[in-house]
């Protein structure tokens, strides 16, 4: 017994919740990390957990501290043919058991600090060698092979032992079922995952199908299949699709960041973290529920995977399953939030059908916000609705919207909505913010995903993502009726309007369709459009949602010049329409090509105004940039 009272085997988390369903989340490659750590590729990366134990106990640790809820131990290529390549073949049992320990000693160490639960995994990879008929290595060796390290693995029993197995990266069907008899052999308490690796088509390297390595693995007597590495996470997920209706199993799902490119002597993966994270949501979707990375994925991939598995459980446990929202909320003492008429001005004119006109302001990258306070003046006086405050824009550096908005308020009188991004916050910041915004009278927000530091001037800040703008906005609904994330009641109902950001023109208009129909179903109760100069793509944006149509505010930007419009179409990936860039190309001088800007806004808006609630203006144009944007809104007698 332990002095607690409690035996070491009862205290120990239970293993079987990873084969229930729900999407557990894995560790990314130790290979990777170690090989950028300056560990040369032509040494055994397993005999480090003999030779170098810190190194390989540190990558274990910042895994876990980034969402993992499995480790794999070191012990990948661990086994007596791959080891004898440099000598080590008396090495098996004690290069697997430092492996475990290892693992063992982080996975111990996350659980006394954060009071999380993580799992250590038994790596297994393929022998490096020919199988019977195609090679001189017998079937019987081979399993021999396998059951010496897998018994090292195991060794020790539970909590010292691994928790699983994980055979990894199989390249032949009948070497991956060599593995699974000898783990039963040698094992038989241990659950086994086995994973394949495939081609660019989707197929294993020894010419099997993924339905037959499906309906093979199953049979062999795995308790989860699937496959990793291969070409990247387009392939993964193809393969994960083919498996699923040829399985009852629990399906894994662990893809490498891409093929790797030699850049300067280097490999390097280009695929990015925020890219693997998109794929993280389609894997579950598609029926896999453990999901990492491996090939070029490091904690920075596993941190992005688990904002999307967080965001994803927060859109399906807060709008996609409503009887169970329901069911929770209300033995948290929800409460009933104002009608959105209530909450703000904004939220009044949005509920009674009235026309909205809204201009950005973009907070100043240093403390004095005079400029912009007086811009705001010069708008509220001449007749704008609402001031709408940019969160750091481009992921560049600059006062907190939330200050501004504050300060523009206060100083001014006129609403403002606040743009609020996920990407520098975890769960608690968020709610620590919006609780804050709302006591001091910010009650409009946006919710956004936010864009990825690489690409402002800091590209290696470190971005957050514990959610994404759907599962935001169940956040911020949440709040609405009373109640925080673990459905604990907060007392009252911090009463914000609800937007959303909306983009008609971007390339992939089914993602962006699917996306926009999550947000309206978490609560979503009017939209922000990027800026759209192509109306075409706005209404048939608009006819595509009219099953889930919440009001829409129409961004609609003047351009200040050709080189403006290029920008917009060139780098912001806008959907700038040939005519447009003509109208700019013909314009004289800078003072002309502004004006014909602003005629093309203001003839923009007055083709929109039919299909939507509201403009949103931004008017990049120095101490003009005010009166030109109310000129655009028809509410300034000045010329730009």
């Amino acid at each position: 017994m332990s002095e607690s009272g409690v035996s070491g085997a009862e205290a120990l988390p239970d293993v079987k919740r990873l084969f229930q369903g729900s999407p557990v989340l894995c560790d990314g490659a130790m290979g990777t990390m170690l090989y950028a750590r300056g560990v040369f590729i032509n040494r055994s990366y397993d005999e480090l957990n003999l030779s170098q134990p810190d190194l390989v106990r540190e990558v274990h640790a910042e895994y876990l501290q980034a969402g993992a809820e499995v480790v794999e131990t070191n012990t990948f290529g661990a086994n007596a043919f791959r080891l004898e390549h440099y000598g080590l073949r008396d090495k098996v049992r004690e290069i697997n058991l430092a492996g475990v320990n290892l693992a063992r000693q982080a996975v111990n160490q996350i659980r006394d600090k954060q009071a999380s639960e993580a799992f250590v995994a038994g790596a297994i990879g393929p022998l490096g060698v020919r199988l019977e008929p195609l090679g001189k290595v017998g079937l019987d060796e081979a399993r021999a092979a396998f059951a010496e390290q897998i018994a090292a693995l195991a060794g020790g029993g539970p909590g010292i032992g691994v928790d699983l197995l994980s055979i990894e990266t199989m390249t032949s069907l009948t070497e991956a079922e060599q593995a699974i008899i000898a783990a039963r052999e040698v094992a038989p308490g241990l659950p086994v995952i086995v994973m394949v690796t495939v081609d660019e088509d989707g197929n294993c390297l020894d010419g099997s199908s993924a339905e037959t390595a499906a309906r093979r693995l199953t049979a062999a007597g795995a308790d989860a299949i699937g496959c990793n590495c291969s070409s990247g996470p387009a392939t993964v997920l193809s393969v994960i699709e083919r498996m699923r209706p040829l399985t009852s199993l629990p399906l894994a799902a662990m893809p490498n960041a891409g093929i790797p490119r030699a850049v300067e002597g280097r490999t390097i993966y280009l695929t990015s973290p925020e890219y693997m994270a998109s794929f993280t949501r389609k894997l579950v979707k598609a029926g896999a529920s453990l999901v990492g990375g491996c090939c070029g994925t490091t904690p920075s991939y596993t941190r992005a995977m688990r904002g999307a598995l967080r965001a994803l459980d927060a859109m399906e446990s807060g709008a996609g399953v409503m009887e169970r929202r329901v069911e929770s909320a209300e033995s948290a003492a929800k409460v009933s939030p104002p009608p959105l008429a209530e909450r703000s001005k904004l939220g009044s004119m949005i509920a009674s059908g009235e026309f909205v006109s809204m201009v950005e302001i973009v907070p100043p990258k240093g403390i004095d916000c005079s400029k912009e306070i007086e811009g705001a003046r010069i708008l509220h006086r001449l007749g704008v609705d609402v001031i709408n405050v940019p969160d750091s824009p481009r992921a560049s550096a600059r006062m907190s919207a939330q200050s501004l908005c504050v300060q523009i308020q206060q100083n001014v009188g006129i609403e403002t909505i606040l743009h609020y991004t996920c990407r520098d916050r975890n769960v608690l910041s968020i709610q620590s913010d919006l609780l804050g915004a709302s006591s001091i009278g910010l009650k409009n927000i946006l919710c956004l995903t936010g864009d990825p530091p690489k690409l402002g001037n800091y590209p290696d800040a470190t971005a957050v993502f514990d959610v994404d703008a759907i599962g935001l906005v169940n956040i911020v609904r949440n709040l609405n009726c009373g109640l925080d994330i673990g459905k604990n009641s907060i007392g009252e109902s911090t009463g914000c309007a609800i937007a959303v950001a909306a983009n008609p023109g971007v390339p992939d208009i089914e993602q962006e369709l699917r996306r926009f129909a999550y947000k309206v179903e978490a609560g979503a109760e009017f939209a922000i459009t990027q800026p759209v100069f192509d109306l075409r793509l706005l209404e048939e944006f608009l006819k595509r949602i009219e099953s889930f149509r919440i009001p829409v505010i129409a961004g609609i930007w003047p351009l200040t010049s050709l080189r403006n419009a290029e920008f917009m179409k060139n780098d912001l990936r806008l959907a700038v329409p040939d005519e447009i860039m003509t109208r700019m190309a013909a314009a004289s001088s800078p003072e002309a090509a502004r004006a014909e800007g602003v005629r093309i806004a203001q003839e923009m808006l007055e083709e929109a105004r039919p299909m939507v609630q509201g403009v949103q203006v931004s008017a990049p144009f120095g101490k003009e940039k005010y009166l030109a944007a109310a000129r655009v809104l028809g509410l300034a007698e000045s010329g730009v």
